[in-house]
């Protein structure tokens, strides 16, 4: 049987990675030193590999398809297809950014005055097209990691991840500018791509993963509402959502149920509660496919 070569990334996106695929439908069972984690789909062949080199592979068709970076796809001039964007991140369902950070004592202000200076980073390529936009010439290092600490003994600035900007605080750097901004992909190989099985395979993943993505911060409640407080509870739920009504086997009564964010839940339950809905469960949701 044919399969679809999946990569998967190694490293800081991995359990997101996987707990998202698990949501979305299937079961990868990822172990520490195995680089070919078995999945719970015969049509499916992954690998583990870390999403920097990732892209070159699949644009070379040793690979179908992985999930990765646009970053990544950017920095190695990969021409492969972008099946989907996925936003999500190690910790937060954001975009990162790739930012220019210095010491805060630096007197660097702009990144014209990098003129001559020395810069650390993993983004090598897409840093110097950067500076070559600014007019700027100087030397950028290639950071095998830790870069943060590099500043301001081993470099003059940094061009590094960030999704919230503590790190970057914690060792005392503040950002200059953004480079970049970045969130991850499913990408495929174009030859892939074009076959018809191997597509709709992809499609199917894309849009199951992101129906995961849209239920992560989402609930459903569920209640029993009086026929009196009908109306009082309906108000309070339209504001946030359409609910869906259905009728109880008990006269006068009937069934509420809706989709809302989990962050307001706290202050909506207790608010129906008092209004008289009775029988409030919540229940977590594994997609949302609109």
């Amino acid at each position: 049987m044919s399969k679809l070569k999946l990569a998967l990334p190694k490293g800081s996106l991995e359990q997101s990675t996987l707990e998202l695929l698990r949501k979305a439908g299937w079961k990868v069972r990822a172990e520490a030193r195995s680089y070919y984690p078995p999945i719970d789909d015969e049509e499916i062949a992954c690998i583990m590999l870390r999403p920097q080199e990732m892209p070159r592979y699949i644009e070379m068709g040793k690979l179908d398809a992985g999930i990765c970076g646009k970053d990544w796809v950017i920095e190695n001039d990969a021409d492969v297809q972008v099946v989907v964007d996925l936003v999500y991140g190690k910790h937060q369902l954001t975009p990162v950014r790739w930012v220019l950070a210095v010491p805060n004592k630096s007197a660097i202000q702009t990144v014209k005055d990098l003129q001559g200076c020395t810069i650390a980073t993993e983004l090598v390529n897409t840093t110097k097209k950067y500076l070559a936009r600014n007019g700027v010439q100087a030397d950028v290092e290639f950071s095998h990691g830790a870069t943060e600490v590099k500043p301001p003994e081993l470099a003059d600035a940094i061009v590094d991840v960030t999704e919230s900007g503590s790190s970057l605080k914690a060792n005392n750097l503040r950002i200059v500018d953004t480079v970049c901004e970045s969130v991850t992909q499913l990408v495929a190989n174009k030859a892939a791509w074009a076959e018809g099985w191997k597509r709709e395979k992809l499609e199917n993943i894309g849009m199951l993963m992101q129906g995961a993505i849209r239920a992560q911060e989402m609930v459903g409640p569920k209640m029993n509402v009086p026929g009196h407080c009908r109306e009082a509870v309906m108000a309070r739920l339209e504001a946030l959502s359409s609910p869906t009504v259905s009728p109880l086997a008990q006269e006068g009564w009937i069934a509420v149920e809706v989709v809302i964010a989990e962050s307001k839940v706290r202050k909506l339950v207790p608010a129906l509660r008092r209004i008289g809905a009775t029988g409030i469960i919540e229940y977590p949701l594994n997609k949302i496919i609109p």
